[in-house]
């Protein structure tokens, strides 16, 4: 392993990689001026003890500690265990989030009952569409299973502003900056997720999934007045 590689993964390194964005991120919110729209009825389901499902496009991951209240409830996110998930995972539990990192084979399904686990002791859970690697703006089938699985409600939820950085990610992650008009956006999917489906149905749901996600995200940047792309 590379020395740029053996610094990369230090967990020291990490760790103040992490409070350096967490700082960037807070004082980018506090010092914009933000609008919330259409959290009314996450927040009430919260309220009533009823946890839920959080879903968002990558790309808008930074401003994921603003897009669900930790006051309310409490949340895990998906994360994978390569450095960009670890990362992400660290970033947010500073934040008041709890991580948990997605297996493959046996430990898959060790951790597929421990997230089932946490969902019956009343925590929400947090899930990037296209995440850990993309394609970007493509939906995954991973938000279905844990609709399918939970029976949760489930809420897409963006935030976009006139400024922000683009990080050098594979869907150019956004961190926004001081000063800017920003907006962040919930909105309850619908659209009913049954226990058994067919491939078919379940591409049609996944395809409406990501129809709602992108249909969010063209109107957050719409309203900071964001050229589309």
């Amino acid at each position: 392993m590379s020395l740029r590689k053996k610094i990369a993964d230090s967990p020291r390194v990490q760790a103040f990689v992490a409070r350096r964005i967490e700082k960037m991120v807070r004082r980018a919110y506090r010092q914009s001026d933000w609008q919330r729209i259409g959290f009314e009825p996450m927040e009430e389901s919260l309220k009533a003890g009823e946890p839920v499902i959080v879903v968002l496009w990558h790309q808008r991951l930074m401003m994921s500690p603003y897009l669900f209240p930790t006051d309310l409830g409490r949340i895990f996110t998906l994360t994978s265990r390569a450095r960009a998930g670890r990362m992400a995972g660290l970033f947010q539990t500073r934040f008041g989030m709890e991580t948990i990192a997605m297996e493959s084979g046996k430990r898959g399904v060790t951790t597929s009952r421990k997230i089932l686990g946490k969902i019956r002791q009343g925590y929400s859970i947090g899930i990037a569409a296209d995440g850990p690697k993309g394609p970007e703006r493509v939906c995954s089938t991973v938000p279905l299973v844990w609709a399918r699985t939970s029976g949760k409600r489930v809420f897409v939820v963006t935030f976009s502003a006139d400024k922000v950085c683009a990080l050098p990610t594979w869907d150019r992650m956004w961190l926004p900056q001081t000063r800017s008009k920003g907006v962040l956006m919930c909105k309850e999917w619908i659209t009913p997720v049954p226990r058994k489906m067919s491939e078919n149905e379940e591409e049609v749901l996944r395809l409406d999934l990501q129809g709602a996600l992108e249909a969010q995200r063209l109107e957050a940047d719409q309203r900071v007045g964001r050229a589309q792309d």
